[in-house]
């Protein structure tokens, strides 16, 4: 698995953190939902338990298919996560009964339509940092302002590889290259999802190291409006590119190959083309190479040495690359 980097070179931080229900803690900020339709959404708050094993419980319980339950986003297991999940109107009397440890029903709703992967607009989240020096606080506080004002890198965390991630990866080229065959569609998808993530890793790394003080834009980059949400490349980087690019109403985007996805021209091609697979039958993507963290805030127990850090990321961002950005060192290292 490729090393994350950083634009950021400072000292590396030492410090604790860990994922855990009372250390980790991510609230889903949703979409807006029409209140009525056929589908109800339950706003579920539950502590150590991964999406995947929310939906086998509500699966077996409510008796329905686990493929009639729909979801936003995945979310880490070993934390306390809120998120919204959605059923059919029909089983309203059987989610009613639903019990559970460690999960808990906030609230319900009505929506016009099943939830997919995608529907929400960002993650709160709030983490502590032990074992914080407190000359630190001053160093953590500068590099905060510096991300919020540069943007982060966009990496895929540790988590998207699994804990043999080498092994997963390598999986996944003998699964595109059929040299290996896995009847269970969900395990295929996820191997192919993340050997395209893999190749967008890498390449990010290799844009970093042409940075310095912030992203380093390069002639041929596809750019995603942030306004419209769709892709474009600009004939030249003139100075309504840079400008817009400043105001963060366009945002540079790397590829994960595969089918049917924009590919960058020019400059930006020499590079993008040597993290590109076009054997990947998988539908490709475009990711935005930076995000920018908002809502911070800082708070600091002297006694204790733990930093709280409250923050909103865009959906599919990881908090944990924003960890390690602060500290400047892979956390699974």
């Amino acid at each position: 698995m490729v090393k994350r980097e950083f634009v950021q070179k400072h000292k590396p931080l030492d410090f604790q953190f860990f994922q855990n229900e009372n250390d980790f803690i991510v609230e889903e900020n949703p979409i807006e939902f029409s209140n009525r339709g056929n589908f109800i959404i339950a706003k579920i708050k539950k502590k150590n338990l991964g999406t995947w094993d929310l939906i086998e419980k509500l699966s077996k319980q409510l008796k329905i298919y686990e493929n009639e339950i729909g979801y936003a986003g995945l979310k880490d297991k070993n934390a306390t996560t809120t998120q919204y999940i959605s059923i059919p109107k029909k089983y309203s009397k059987e989610l009613k009964k639903f019990k559970a440890k460690n999960i808990e029903i906030l609230q319900t709703t009505l929506h016009n339509s099943k939830l997919n992967i995608g529907d929400l607009i960002s993650n709160s989240f709030k983490i502590n940092l032990h074992e914080v020096k407190i000359e630190d606080i001053g160093k953590i506080e500068k590099i905060i302002n510096q991300i919020a004002k540069i943007g982060m890198p966009n990496y895929f965390g540790f988590q998207r590889f699994g804990k043999e991630a080498d092994l997963n990866i390598k999986k996944a080229k003998s699964l595109v290259y059929e040299d290996l065959v896995i009847k269970d569609k969900k395990i295929a998808k996820m191997l192919i999802s993340l050997y395209q993530s893999n190749f967008f890793n890498a390449w990010l790394v290799k844009r970093l190291n042409l940075s310095q003080k912030e992203f380093q834009l390069l002639k041929g980059d596809v750019f995603r409006n942030t306004q419209n949400n769709k892709f474009f490349t600009p004939k030249q980087l003139n100075e309504k590119i840079m400008e817009d690019f400043h105001l963060k109403k366009i945002v540079p985007t790397g590829l994960l190959p595969g089918r049917k996805v924009f590919r960058s021209i020019n400059e930006a091609r020499e590079i993008e083309e040597k993290f590109d697979d076009i054997y990947i039958q998988e539908k490709g993507f475009r990711r935005d190479a930076i995000v920018f963290p908002k809502n911070v805030k800082i708070g600091y127990n002297s006694h204790e040495k733990i930093l709280s850090l409250n923050f909103t990321l865009p959906k599919g961002s990881y908090a944990t690359v924003l960890i390690e950005n602060i500290a400047n060192k892979n956390l699974n290292n």
